[in-house]
């Protein structure tokens, strides 16, 4: 005989309500199951998870580590589960909460002025967006999409590609008037070159020679800023010298607030923006779906 599925969802909405509950007697009780049943149940879990979820050396209940992260993500996975029930009830239309994260530039120059057209399209959403150019944990933070710039690394997320920029060295007129214009890279050491306070994939400024040889220029200077419009707006103030996605400082530089500098020596790198979340198109809530769908159908970097 066939053995039949585990029904992985019971198993987390029973770890749920005990969690809640602060006991399995009390589980069992809003469970209508019995203390004992209760008991066998998690342990199950347990032995297919190999992990310990809840420490039984004391008397009250007391989770481990794994048994945090785990009701964490079991709290999101039932969320999701009943949302995806409501939608399918309701002819899929997306409704519910959209948790979103994006990095400062993204959300504040393209993301912000589109989210009108988002809600007024889907009347039924609301958004929580958060923004900030560190790297969150979806799961941790109950995020559903994050925005993010730069090359992803490995993880279990799902991306979509939302466009991408190539980077450009700017600095304001007021800069260049009091200090010179830099004409190679090597001008660059009696400058200000403002940096990040978090950790990039590429240590410096990566440029080619006129040789065409790469060459890497550390990003010293007397200031360090959290994100990249922090970043654009010291270089508006003449604080200094700044590299960001041309996107971001097109208006500035098309306005002359912002001057491109050594250009014969940008290597072309492009920086890309994708879209990640958790989970499969086929399994996502219909607020979600209709989310990445309408950043793949109106963003332009």
């Amino acid at each position: 005989m066939a053995r039949p599925e585990t029904n992985r969802s019971g198993e987390i909405e029973v770890f749920v309500r005990v969690v809640e509950a602060g006991s399995f007697s009390a589980a069992a009780r809003a469970l209508r199951m019995t203390p004992s049943a209760v008991s066998k149940l998690i342990a199950r879990l347990e032995a297919r998870l190999g992990a310990r979820l809840v420490s039984r050396s004391t008397r009250r209940l007391q989770l481990t580590p794994e048994g945090i992260a785990f009701h964490d993500s079991g709290v999101r996975i039932l969320a999701d589960m009943a949302a995806a029930e409501r939608e399918a009830a309701a002819g899929a239309a997306p409704r519910g909460l959209l948790r979103v994260n994006s990095y400062v530039p993204f959300g504040q120059h393209r993301l912000i002025p589109l989210l009108p057209r988002f809600l007024e399209r889907y009347p039924e959403i609301s958004v929580d967006l958060v923004l900030t150019d560190h790297v969150i944990d979806l799961m941790e933070e109950r995020a559903d999409v994050a925005i993010r710039a730069g090359p992803l690394g490995e993880s279990r997320l799902v991306a979509r590609k939302l466009g991408q920029s190539r980077t450009v060295v700017v600095a304001a007129p007021s800069y260049l008037d009091a200090h010179g214009t830099p004409r190679t890279p090597v001008d660059l050491d009696r400058h200000n070159r403002m940096g990040f306070r978090f950790a990039r994939h590429i240590d410096g400024w990566p440029f080619v020679d006129r040789a065409d040889r790469s060459i890497v220029v550390p990003t010293t200077g007397s200031a360090l800023v959290s994100d990249g419009e922090a970043m654009r707006l010291m270089a508006l103030s003449g604080a200094g010298i700044a590299r960001l996605a041309r996107w971001h400082v097109a208006a500035d530089i098309a306005a002359g607030r912002l001057v491109p500098l050594l250009e014969d020596f940008n290597p072309g790198d492009e920086e890309l923006t994708h879209a990640v979340y958790v989970g499969q198109g086929k399994h996502l809530p219909a607020r979600v779906r209709a989310f990445l769908d309408f950043l793949v159908e109106t963003v332009r970097l």
